[in-house]
């Protein structure tokens, strides 16, 4: 049996069901494909929506433990895990059944089969009472996202080790969980896991957990998940698993952790794949790039004219929203629309508890890029409704540009801070600045303020929180003391010794750069090698001083050339000390 449609979605997850209705909203006769029981994809039903369902469960028993301090008191939590696991289910359930009540009322087609490429017009559709068939199209939207990614070395054989999908199946609860990667995936099913009673070690191979993020977002959320989990280590490789009957043995390798530890299961969260392989894709134009993103320009096609992709097959980052963007870029590039992806603020939430989230440009990003910015924060403890929450460990951050203020970035940690990202979201893709920020009234006692005091911090100073103007000292940095101590020695015939060196690493005192340093040295001419003796100015011998700066721009944008050479020489005049005094006194005022 064959069919033919005008356009044919391939896959049902958040960007191939939106594309499929969009399509049909536009005119076009839409036929939907997705391999699934039900339609959704890996969010709605083994990704986003479960893992959300039961991070809501974890908040509240770790509510009902914190509550003590407020004065309400309960007793400890009985898990029905089977209950548990059905109220999962049931939400998966009710929202998969909305997506084929939508197909219905649109005149969408669904069709309940995994689809290969047998050519770029034509799908060989497999069915799971094992019937085949092929479909014809005009166009083809790719939406087959992604699977999670399983290296050899972890793959034992055994189902005590899980990938998220296996994890959220919530078969029992673990008396011991090695969470393998510190990302969002494996914080968020850690911290599911640890509230309902599991002993949870995190183990990630980077610096840092949530590599990428920004790190003082990263540092609250951090120093809580330390009291929920049994450790966290980083900086750590998971060498080896090993399965026992007594549980799966891991192979660490890290400074200060154990060599072997033994786990009853273990999560594999080290990031997902696209889902590229096995689909026929070699069979038409499509370009795979090296990591197995199909290529695709600002308007979603690919190399093929008759096949579009969306979503994490179509490259990073592989968020359900993202692919929902897509999904309306590419069914509008369809209908002939000038339309393009160019959307410069995508939200990033990772749902623990605080819960992080950030959109735009972070910190690292612009240094990396060299882009001029400059960061503020504002802490939640001076938050009224933080304070009525019991939770002030949260921050706000807000990167702008130096020049014109524009808002370049928002980062939030702290309880809702998903909810509150989108409005961070709308002021980078307006070009807000930070005083439209601060100038928006924003209601009152809500979370939502940090973000107006985060942008007054920009422009003076927000109103519950105060930072007192710092006023130069005469010994205000490491600098300083150099420049002084120079000057005290000199008066007391310290320039007057054959040779005399010092250096400093004044890192800590241009905030964000720990690389700027600077250097002192003095020395008499006569001790100097030839080639680098400089001419005296007015003839004799003379000492000489070199302060070499190593700036960074955006840190000493007050120097008018960076990296410079200042030499004055010195007499043993008296006349000529201010000389010295005053060159030494400006450069060191600069840090």
């Amino acid at each position: 049996m064959s069919k033919h449609a005008q356009l044919v979605v391939l896959g049902g997850g958040p960007g191939g069901y939106p594309a499929a209705f969009a399509a049909a909203d536009h005119g076009m006769q839409v036929i939907l494909v997705d391999e699934g029981r039900q339609p959704g994809g890996v969010c709605l039903n083994r990704g986003c929506i479960p893992s959300k369902a039961l991070l809501h469960v974890a908040k509240l028993i770790n509510e009902t433990r914190e509550s003590h301090e407020w004065g309400v008191s309960f007793a400890p939590p009985e898990i029905d895990i089977d209950r548990l696991r059905g109220f999962k289910d049931k939400v998966v359930t009710s929202l998969c059944g909305g997506i084929e009540g939508l197909c219905k009322s649109r005149g969408v087609e669904l069709i309940k089969a995994r689809g290969s490429f047998v050519n770029s017009t034509t799908l060989e559709l497999k069915a799971r009472d094992g019937s085949v068939s092929t479909l014809t199209f005009d166009k083809c939207i790719v939406a087959i996202g992604s699977v999670p990614a399983m290296p050899p070395i972890f793959d034992i054989g055994d189902d005590r080790v899980m990938d998220s999908t296996g994890a959220l199946e919530l078969k029992d609860i673990p008396g011991k969980l090695l969470v393998v990667g510190g990302g969002y995936i494996g914080l968020e099913m850690g911290s599911v896991y640890a509230a309902l009673g599991s002993e949870v070690t995190v183990v990630e191979m980077s610096p840092g957990l949530l590599p990428g993020a920004d790190r003082d977002l990263v540092t609250p959320l951090q120093k809580r998940l330390a009291g929920q989990f049994a450790a966290i280590h980083v900086n750590t490789k998971v060498a080896k698993l090993t399965a026992a009957d007594t549980g799966i043995t891991a192979s660490l390798e890290g400074e200060g952790v154990p060599a072997e530890m033994t786990f009853d299961r273990v999560l594999i969260s080290i990031g997902r794949r696209p889902n590229s392989r096995n689909c026929g894709l070699e069979n038409t134009q499509v370009q795979i790039d090296q990591r197995g993103f199909i290529s695709i320009d600002r308007n979603q096609r690919t190399a093929d004219p008759h096949l579009l992709a969306i979503g994490d097959v179509a490259g990073e980052p592989m968020l359900a929203h993202k692919a929902t963007r897509e999904a309306k870029i590419a069914v509008e590039t369809l209908a002939g629309e000038p339309v393009e992806f160019d959307n410069v603020a995508i939200p990033a939430v990772v749902f623990t508890d605080p819960e992080l989230a950030w959109c735009g440009l972070t910190e690292t990003e612009a240094k990396t890029k060299g882009i001029d910015f400059t960061s503020h924060r504002f802490p939640w403890a001076a938050s009224g409704r933080a304070q009525t929450l019991g939770r002030t460990e949260g921050v706000t951050k807000i990167i702008v540009d130096p020049g014109t203020q524009r808002v370049l970035g928002i980062g939030i940690v702290g309880p809702g801070a998903g909810e509150m990202i989108a409005e961070a979201v709308i002021a980078i893709e307006m070009g807000a600045t930070a005083r439209d920020l601060a100038d928006s009234i924003h209601a009152h006692p809500t979370l939502s303020e940090t973000l107006m005091e985060a942008a007054e911090s920009v422009i003076g100073q927000p109103t519950h929180f105060h930072r007192p103007t710092r006023k130069k000292s005469w010994l205000n940095s490491p600098v300083d003391w150099v420049v002084w101590m120079v000057i005290w020695r000199w008066n007391t015939g310290g320039l007057r010794l054959r040779a005399y060196s010092w250096s400093h690493d004044v890192g800590s005192t241009i905030p964000g750069n720990p690389t700027v340093g600077v250097r002192l040295r003095f020395a008499s001419r006569r001790v100097l090698p030839a080639s680098a003796q400089q001419p005296a100015s007015r003839g004799g011998d003379h000492d000489f001083c070199r302060l070499n700066f190593l700036t960074d721009r955006r840190h000493l944008m007050a120097v008018a050339r960076l990296n410079e050479i200042v030499e004055v020489p010195v007499g043993k005049s008296p006349t000529r000390r201010p000389l010295l005094i005053v060159s030494l006194w400006r450069c060191a005022s600069l840090g």
